[in-house]
């Protein structure tokens, strides 16, 4: 894969090689170093502007090569639109920089930070452009071959000219963290099925130890001791075997509560016996996006030194047809007592987390529960790819989520839970069914789910249309989007922190 570039801050001065990023803001202007720039350039930079009409809205670019009297190679402006940005339009343009510069060979860049026009930028605004810049620089091409003519992988170095390169830095170690965490939810979701197991993605869980991270691993037979029938029914068309990770990071007050995070890890999901169609069936390689999501979170708040006590639970499955797998019109026992009939094979997220949650919390005794997963098509027609769908006990929980949402971009939208929803998951035979049929398939899944939470407040984020195949953004050109991990820091940061 190609590497990310390295990132590093320093005191405003004219850059000596290589490309200088210079901003505006809606005015057209320059301040700070840049205006000094274009001074030394005898106003060359005004007056590219000036012949390119450009217009300095939100992200527009201009690319100034070989400007004259300037050392540099050539002279990126970009402008971050209204001076009164907010938080997530820096993170925003440090993707655009990022990306135009991926378009070119450049591998010396010295983005000039201190100003936006007239304004300064801040500390935290300049480390959440340096978060823009790694966020975007992501690719996975590790499984494309390079033809003896290509070039070997660029190998860039960002420098962020801030007013205070200190206080920059302090807030970009915060940040880094959270980046690398996005980027092995990322990873993670993006490696094909054949390489990524059950037993791999533990094994990569495992390594997170060296964050200083506690880890256990469950396998089937400690699972079968538990009462896991739920989860375990999934796993058992598999050859591969089942595996309950458990991540604890202990960096709040001695004793506390934590805060649980439960994924879904269904590291192919084939539909089982009720097996999926064809077509994009190659995508179920990501259907383990909730517990990417959560291994880069626990990743993230333990290489940052989180205040927190928190526990992270990844069921991890694969869901194959074969002569030992589960059939439609099974009857399993959930670790609860409660008894499902197994009407549609291929809704076995809800199997998998019903156990992994009941366990987890019973265990654990946490604050809060919020699981993430892949879980329905349904929130798809519902939210499309913009929005993951919350379903929520506790109205707290929900609100700041929301919160959490709007300022990192990662947004949810709260869908009901309710009684009559209940009605469509009775089964003439069991307790309850797995699936309540075609209508509100997304909130029958959580219906479902609520069963098994007890009084414990409570949140289910449905990520099928955001974990994978999402939209392109200024900060994300992958497949995968690492979806959840800036949603949940953000929230463990803004609210439950020890401050």
């Amino acid at each position: 894969m190609a590497p990310l570039p390295t990132i590093a801050f320093a005191t405003p001065s004219l850059p000596a090689k290589g490309t200088a990023v210079v901003f505006t803001d809606d005015s057209g202007t320059f301040g700070g170093i840049a205006a000094e720039l274009d001074r030394v350039s005898g106003g060359a930079l005004g007056k590219a502007l000036a012949a390119a009409h450009f217009k300095p809205t939100r992200f527009a670019a201009l690319d100034v090569l070989a400007p004259a009297g300037l050392s540099v190679d050539r002279v990126l402006v970009v402008s971050i639109g209204a001076s009164d940005a907010p938080e997530l339009d820096w993170l925003r343009l440090g993707g655009t920089v990022m990306g135009k510069v991926g378009e070119t060979k450049a591998t010396d860049v010295t983005v000039l930070a201190d100003t936006a026009g007239g304004t300064a930028v801040s500390a935290a605004q300049a480390a959440d452009i340096a978060f823009g810049v790694l966020l975007r620089a992501y690719t996975f091409d590790r499984y494309k071959s390079r033809r003896a003519e290509d070039a070997a992988p660029l190998e860039r170095s960002v420098v962020l000219a801030a007013a205070d390169a200190a206080a920059a830095e302090a807030a970009w170690s915060v940040r880094k963290p959270v980046a690398d965490g996005v980027v092995l939810a990322r990873d993670l979701v993006n490696e094909p099925a054949n390489v990524l197991g059950t037993e791999e993605f533990a094994s990569r869980a495992a390594a997170l130890t060296a964050l200083g991270l506690s880890v256990e691993v469950l396998g089937e037979t400690e699972m079968r001791q538990e009462r896991m029938a739920a989860l375990l029914g999934v796993a058992q068309g598999s050859r591969r075997p089942p595996r309950l990770v458990i991540l604890k990071w202990e960096g709040g007050p001695l004793g506390e509560a934590p805060l649980l995070f439960v994924g879904k890890g269904v590291v192919f999901d084939s539909g089982g016996i009720s097996i999926k169609p064809a077509a994009s069936m190659e995508d179920m390689k990501g259907d383990m996006g909730g517990a990417a999501a959560v291994t880069g979170l626990m990743a993230a708040l333990a290489g940052r030194k989180a205040k927190v006590n928190a526990v992270g639970v990844l069921g991890l499955v694969e869901n194959m047809p074969d002569g030992n797998a589960q059939r439609p019109g099974d009857i399993v026992t959930a670790r609860s007592g409660t008894t499902i009939e197994v009407i549609n094979t291929d809704a076995e997220g809800r199997l998998v987390l019903a156990d992994a949650l009941h366990y987890a919390i019973e265990r654990f005794k946490p604050k809060f529960a919020i699981d993430l997963a892949t879980l329905t098509g349904a929130i798809m027609v519902a939210l499309g790819s913009h929005h993951a769908g919350l379903f929520a006990t506790d109205d707290a929980l929900a609100d700041a989520l929301a919160k959490a949402g709007a300022e990192t971009g990662e947004r949810v939208w709260r869908m009901p839970l309710g009684a009559d929803y209940d009605k469509m998951i009775e089964s003439k035979f069991a307790d309850i069914k797995n699936t309540g049929g075609r209508y509100g398939g997304s909130i029958t899944a959580a219906q479902f789910l609520k069963r098994f939470v007890g009084n414990t407040p409570w949140v289910h984020l449905d990520i099928a249309g955001t974990a994978l195949g999402s939209p392109a953004t200024e900060i994300n050109r992958s497949w995968s989007s690492g979806w959840g991990v800036r949603l949940l820091d953000r929230l463990v940061a803004d609210v439950y922190e020890t401050k």
